[in-house]
C-alpha cells in the first residue's frame, strides 16, 4: 500500500485544468500532488480528511488584490485572509511600483505562508495614497510613471512579476486620458509581459480602454456599473467589448468597493458573456463589504447561474494560464499541492453590490479547509446554521 502525507477522501473534485469533474480521493506527498483517483483510494495517508460533500479544487487564485499590508494603506494582511477566503495563491494588482517593489517582496512576500506573484505598477511608487483621508491618483502626474524603471525592476524579480499594472480614469490619472495606459505598454513590451488596465470613471471611456489593450492584456473591473460599464442601458453589451474579447483581450471581475453591480453582471451573463476570471479586488476600504473576499464574489456569480465549473475555471485554471503557472491550478500528478475545500450551504443569503442594491441568493460557498504544499494548513471552524 502506498503511503502519503495527506488524503482529502470523497469530495467532489471539480480540476478544469485537467478537465476533472468527479467524487475522488486526491493524495499529496513531499509537497506535490501525488496521486488522484484510484491509486489514491488504494493508499493511505500519515493524515486523513472526509471531504464527503465538500468540492475539492486546486488551490484558489486570486488575481486582483492588494496584500502589501504595512506598505500601503489599503493593503491587507494575505494569510489572516487566506484562513477566510481558501485562497492559496494572492495576485497584488499593483500596490508597489519600482521604487518600493523590493521592500514589498523582502517583507511581505517572503514572509508570507500562502504565495504571492505581483503586477508591478508603473507608477513609480505604487498605490500610494489610498484611504478614507486622503485619495491621490497615483497616474495623475506622469513624472512618477517611468517606463524604463518599471521595466528594469519587472526583469530583476521576474520570478514574482507576472505584469504591469495601471490604473486610467477620471480619478486615478485626472485629465491624463490614455498616456498612462500607453506608458505602461511601453514598460510591458520591453519586459514582455502582460498589462492590467484598471478604469474608475471617464474620461477615457471603456470601448477607448479596449482598442489600446493587446492580445493577453487584461481589462480589470470589467463589470462596473454606469458610466464606464460595457453594456448599454438596454442591456446589450457593446460592440467593442465583443471585438476585444475576440482580439484576446481578457476580462477580469475584480470587485472592490466600487467597480461590480448586479444590474451589469445580470445583463453581461444574459448575454452569454461570462468574465474570463473572478477576483475580489480585496482591498482595506472593501475587506468588511461589500467586497469581502473572493469566496464572497464567486458567491455571488453562483446565485447568478453563471456554471459551477466555469466558476471554479475563473479562480483557477485561467488566472494560472495567463500568470504562466499553470502548475498553481491543477490536481495532476506533480502538481503544485494547493488545494481549497468548500462547501456550497442553500439558505437565505443576501449580497450586496457597490450600489448598495442586495440579492437574497439562495447558495453560497463556505471555507472547509485549505492545503498548502501538500499539508493540511487551515481547518475552518464549523458554519453557522
Amino acid at each position: 500500500m502506498r503511503r502519503f502525507d495527506l488524503v482529502l477522501r470523497g469530495g467532489r473534485v471539480i480540476d478544469p485544468g485537467t478537465g476533472r469533474d468527479e467524487i475522488a480521493d486526491v493524495a499529496f506527498l513531499d509537497g506535490k500532488v501525488a496521486a488522484v483517483g484510484a491509486e489514491a483510494a488504494a493508499g493511505s495517508g500519515a493524515v486523513e480528511r472526509r471531504v464527503d460533500g465538500c468540492i475539492v479544487t486546486p488551490g484558489l487564485l486570486d488575481f486582483h488584490a492588494h496584500v502589501y499590508w504595512g506598505g500601503t494603506s489599503l493593503g491587507v494582511e494575505a494569510d489572516a485572509l487566506s484562513r477566510r477566503s481558501g485562497t492559496t495563491t494572492w495576485v497584488d494588482a499593483g500596490s508597489a511600483g519600482p521604487g518600493n517593489f523590493a521592500g514589498f517582496r523582502k517583507h511581505v512576500i517572503e514572509r508570507s505562508e500562502t504565495r504571492i506573484l505581483a503586477f508591478l505598477h508603473v507608477s513609480f511608487a505604487g498605490i500610494f495614497a489610498f484611504s478614507e483621508d486622503v485619495m491621490v491618483g497615483e497616474s495623475t502626474d506622469l513624472r512618477l510613471l517611468v517606463p524604463e524603471a518599471c521595466a528594469r525592476v519587472a526583469r530583476e524579480h521576474s520570478d514574482l512579476v507576472k505584469g504591469v499594472k495601471v490604473r486610467i480614469g477620471a480619478i486615478a490619472s485626472g485629465t491624463n486620458g490614455l498616456a498612462p495606459l500607453h506608458l505602461a505598454i511601453e514598460a510591458a513590451d520591453r519586459a514582455g509581459l502582460p498589462v492590467m488596465c484598471h478604469i474608475d470613471r471617464p474620461p477615457p471611456r471603456y470601448v477607448e480602454v479596449l482598442e489600446l489593450l493587446r492580445p493577453g492584456d487584461v481589462l480589470t473591473h470589467c463589470f462596473k456599473p454606469f458610466p464606464n460599464a460595457p453594456c448599454w442601458a438596454d442591456g446589450r453589451v457593446r460592440e467593442e467589448v465583443w471585438k476585444a474579447r475576440e482580439k484576446g483581450v481578457l476580462f477580469d471581475v475584480a470587485h472592490g468597493k466600487g467597480s461590480f453591480s448586479f444590474a451589469t453582471a445580470r445583463a453581461m451573463l444574459a448575454a452569454g458573456f461570462w468574465p474570463d476570471v473572478i477576483s475580489s479586488d480585496v482591498h482595506a476600504l472593501c475587506v468588511d463589504g461589500p467586497a469581502f473576499d473572493n469566496l464572497e464574489t464567486m458567491s455571488k456569480f453562483l446565485c447568478l447561474g453563471m456554471p459551477l465549473t466555469e466558476i471554479v475555471r475563473a479562480a483557477t485554471a485561467t488566472p494560472a494560464r495567463i500568470l504562466g503557472r499553470p502548475d498553481l491550478a491543477d490536481l495532476s500528478v506533480g502538481s503544485t499541492g494547493d488545494a481549497t475545500v468548500l462547501r456550497i450551504v442553500e439558505g437565505e443569503h443576501l449580497f450586496r453590490d457597490v450600489l448598495g442594491e442586495t440579492m437574497t441568493g439562495d447558495r453560497r460557498f463556505v471555507l472547509d479547509s485549505v492545503v498548502l504544499a501538500g499539508r493540511l494548513w487551515h481547518v475552518a471552524e464549523p458554519a453557522r446554521t
